[in-house]
């Protein structure tokens, strides 16, 4: 078994984290993570420095993307570059295919049940209709690109991420979590608990599109959490 905080912003390739590779290191470690990766919004790490930076974490370390695209954010394991025209949803799935990697839906479902004028989403601009319910959401064309839906994001509200996990049991899909953590605070928040030891980019990749894994959260003192069902 391996616990991953699949979704972590630093300050090397996020403009908006104050999360230093020395914070995450020791924050990862008192948690006894076994991995985490890295969602930058704009790349910034190279495997030599992230090798030479994370060389004594004792936990695993792996490049990611988070895209921001016409159908909302997309975390993308398994590409670590980006190339032009992937902010569309569809040619991203291209690329992405490409690369062997895997799409993931993040937080889908940020700010859809805030008061007016604050219920900006992404998937779901305002004026343009609030899904009923869960299965109307699941008829998102986004959610026939990705792989996978985020449904536990550490900074989404409760009734957010229970949503999400509605709609990916909906579409058949297990659902990731991750912190999406910006700073000291708040990693583990969302994990993803792996059946198996995840060991390398393409071990985490294989077990992502075998389904080898379900969402949970670790709190404060290292104790983890599984979550099944729409419960968040």
């Amino acid at each position: 078994m391996s616990i991953f905080d699949l979704h972590v912003h630093t300050v090397k390739g996020s403009s908006d984290s104050s999360l230093t590779p020395d914070q995450l290191v020791s924050k990862a470690t008192l948690l006894g993570l076994n991995g985490v990766c890295l969602t930058e919004h704009s790349g910034g790490w190279e495997q030599s420095d992230l090798d030479q930076t994370f060389k004594d974490a004792g936990f695993a370390v792996f490049r990611a993307l988070e895209v921001d695209t016409d159908m909302g954010h997309v975390l993308v394991f398994g590409m670590n570059k980006y190339v032009a025209g992937m902010h569309r949803a569809f040619d991203l799935r291209k690329a992405v295919d490409h690369a062997g990697g895997v799409m993931v839906s993040a937080h889908p479902f940020r700010n859809l049940f805030n008061r007016p004028p604050y219920n900006t989403n992404l998937l779901f601009p305002s004026g343009q209709g609030t899904p009923e319910s869960a299965g109307d959401a699941s008829e998102h064309p986004l959610f026939k690109l990705v792989d996978e839906i985020e449904v536990i994001n550490g900074s989404n509200t409760q009734q957010e991420n229970e949503f999400a996990s509605e709609v990916a049991a909906n579409l058949g899909f297990t659902g990731i979590g991750g912190s999406d953590v910006h700073s000291a605070h708040g990693l583990g928040r969302g994990v993803t608990i792996f059946h198996d030891d995840i060991t390398s980019e393409s071990e985490l990749v294989l077990a992502l599109k075998e389904k080898r894994f379900e969402p949970g959260i670790v709190d404060g003192s290292g104790e983890v959490q599984k979550i099944v069902g729409p419960t968040a």
